[in-house]
């Protein structure tokens, strides 16, 4: 090869006219300056358009910068999918701080684990969760350790279901000192005659809020200096009982909310209902692919199948995502609930494979079906198991089969292979020989927040390690065969096998345990404990329960609890293989 310059990069490199970060919080403005007066927002008896939308993000954002919060700071937010959840996945990025999204279902240690672990500057919860937020304060206290600041919630939709289920209680008190979302906001309206032309583009990057046009706090949105800056805080379960924070960037957020509408073949002004908690992996992106589209979002407090077809009706969705529990609560509804819905419905389903009851079920309601498959570190969705029209002529049990694997990259993933990860060889395409699923490329975390080593072996051999076990078939699709860091997934929840022992591990009769999951045709799996009691020791079924409830969030305890010697190596460590051969034996057989 001649050696001489390339002439493609001389003088022609990136500059100011020809190159600009990838946010995924500029979507909120093409949707406001595309379809300004088009649905955006839909809470009880709110609506919004895309340009309102628009402006209460930014009075977010304006008010968060007030607060001198931005580059390096963390905003916690405890709320369900309500129209503040999705204000809060634009307003925060755009101050350059952090979002980091709790689950709802916590409980106020780990709530407080993670607080502290942040350095959270802000707390934003909904007033469900006062008294969760209540005691991780008080815990934090306790340890000396700075709280953040409060903003309380007052969702009118709760506030009326309180009242409704009961009218004689008298008004929920404050356990928190918090002032009030709407109140917290006020002085930072848009001014008098704000219009498209005040939040036009001035010359700044992005060109979007106009001097003055939030009062004297400027210099918002502040669009990161790098893509790889932080957007988001998730922590996930691991094989430890503490959760690891999953820091992922700007970047990956914009290419995978792109890559959630090539996946799915979304169209244009989808309208899209929140049974996905958009704690979860934010949403899977779909806050900001929803903006991409100029679409709806139509909020949703908690799961309820009359609710969900209610608003299926009554709004005309046309996607929603959910775990494999939602989709079987829906199938099992009474026939009745869906009467008035004559149109098609897609819905994105996670979690464990959809059997052929839940495709035969899905279909005969017309709606058509999409199994995906990710983890945290990956944005959430990372593969599709992309549909062939072959398969269309295929009986419901070979296309079960079909549907059953995890499939293929999302379009702008670069890689997801099965590997040795002894030798980092990728595995024979044969349907048998099993390996480790490993993901590459723009839409992978950055790392796990102050945990160098974890984020260093989560990346050994230039790959992203998921933990799972999978085998590849001839035509390159991936099935998942085991998850080698035994978290169980139960209802589109992530447990920690290590943390349920754990708990079972303080109870006073305990001497030896361990955790599996068991099959469950309802949440599709859930916590099933084998227990050695001391001898001499008694306890029982209930009291062990109760004891790890006592501990954790419900979910995360066992539904079910067995008293028999544990298998062992003969280093005396527990051979939780053998109890899950035979949980999944006699799942068979039954």
């Amino acid at each position: 090869m001649p050696n001489h310059p390339n002439p493609y990069r001389q003088h022609l490199g990136p500059n100011a006219a020809n190159h600009a970060v990838l946010t995924p919080f500029e979507f909120l403005f093409w949707a406001a300056d595309a379809y300004p007066q088009r649905l955006a927002v839909v809470h009880g008896d709110l609506r919004l358009n895309w340009r309102e939308f628009r402006d209460a993000c930014m009075r977010m954002a304006s008010r968060l910068s007030a607060l001198e919060i931005g580059i390096g700071d963390t905003v916690s937010v405890m709320l369900p999918n309500i129209a503040p959840m999705v204000q809060a996945h634009f307003a925060v990025p755009m101050t350059g701080a952090v979002l980091h999204c709790i689950n709802t279902r916590l409980d106020a240690p780990t709530v407080a684990y993670m607080l502290e672990h942040c350095g959270a500057k802000l707390l934003v919860f909904d007033r469900e969760y006062e008294g969760t937020i209540a005691a991780a304060l008080e815990e934090l206290r306790l340890r000396a350790v700075p709280r953040p600041c409060c903003v309380r919630v007052n969702d009118p939709v709760y506030l009326a279901e309180a009242q409704l289920l009961h009218p004689s209680a008298p008004a929920p008190g404050d356990l928190v000192e918090a002032t009030g979302f709407d109140e917290w906001l006020r002085g930072f309206e848009p001014r008098s005659g704000s219009d498209d032309q005040t939040l036009a583009h001035h010359g700044s990057p992005g060109g979007h809020g106009g001097p003055g046009a939030f009062g004297q706090h400027r210099g918002v949105p502040k669009y990161p200096e790098s893509e790889c800056d932080a957007i988001a805080l998730n922590y996930t379960s691991g094989t430890t009982g503490h959760p690891k924070g999953v820091v992922v960037h700007h970047r990956g957020a914009y290419l995978n909310a792109l890559s959630n509408i090539l996946a799915w073949s979304m169209p244009r002004h989808p309208v899209y209902l929140w049974t996905l908690p958009m704690f979860h992996c934010n949403g899977w992106c779909f806050p900001w692919t929803v903006a991409a589209l100029a679409g709806v979002n139509v909020c949703l407090r908690r799961i309820d199948p009359a609710h969900i077809f209610s608003l299926i009706r009554e709004h005309g969705v046309t996607h929603y995502c959910a775990a494999p529990i939602v989709h079987a609560m829906l199938i099992h509804a009474p026939e009745a609930m869906r009467e008035g819905i004559a149109h098609r419905v897609s819905c994105l389903v996670a979690g464990a494979a959809p059997p052929p009851t839940m495709i035969a079920g899905m279909e005969s309601m017309g709606f058509d079906l999409t199994h995906v498959y990710g983890l945290t570190e990956v944005y959430g969705p990372s593969s599709v198991c992309a549909r062939q029209s072959e398969w269309d002529a295929l009986d419901l049990a070979d296309r079960a089969e079909r549907n059953a694997r995890q499939g293929l990259r999302y379009p702008l993933q670069q890689g997801m292979v099965v590997m040795d990860p002894a030798t980092m060889q990728e595995v024979e395409r044969d349907g048998y020989t099993m390996g480790e699923v490993m993901f590459r490329g723009n839409v992978v975390m950055s790392g796990y927040l102050k945990d160098p080593e974890a984020t260093a072996k989560a990346f050994a051999g230039g790959w992203f390690h998921t933990g799972d076990l999978g085998v590849v078939d001839e035509s390159g699709y991936i099935r998942l065969k085991d998850r080698a860091k035994d978290i169980i997934i139960s209802g589109g929840e992530n447990i920690s096998s290590i943390e349920v022992e754990d708990a079972l591990h303080r109870h006073p009769a305990v001497m030896a345990c361990a955790v599996v999951a068991k099959p469950d045709a309802r949440w599709g799996e859930t916590p099933l404990a084998f227990v050695e009691l001391k001898p001499g020791s008694l306890a029982g079924e209930d009291e062990l329960i109760a004891h790890c409830r006592s501990l954790l969030a419900h979910f995360k305890c066992p539904r079910e609890v067995r008293f028999e010697e544990l298998p062992k190596t003969s280093t005396g460590k527990i051979q939780k293989q053998i109890l899950r051969s035979r949980v999944h034996s006699a799942s068979a057989i039954g």
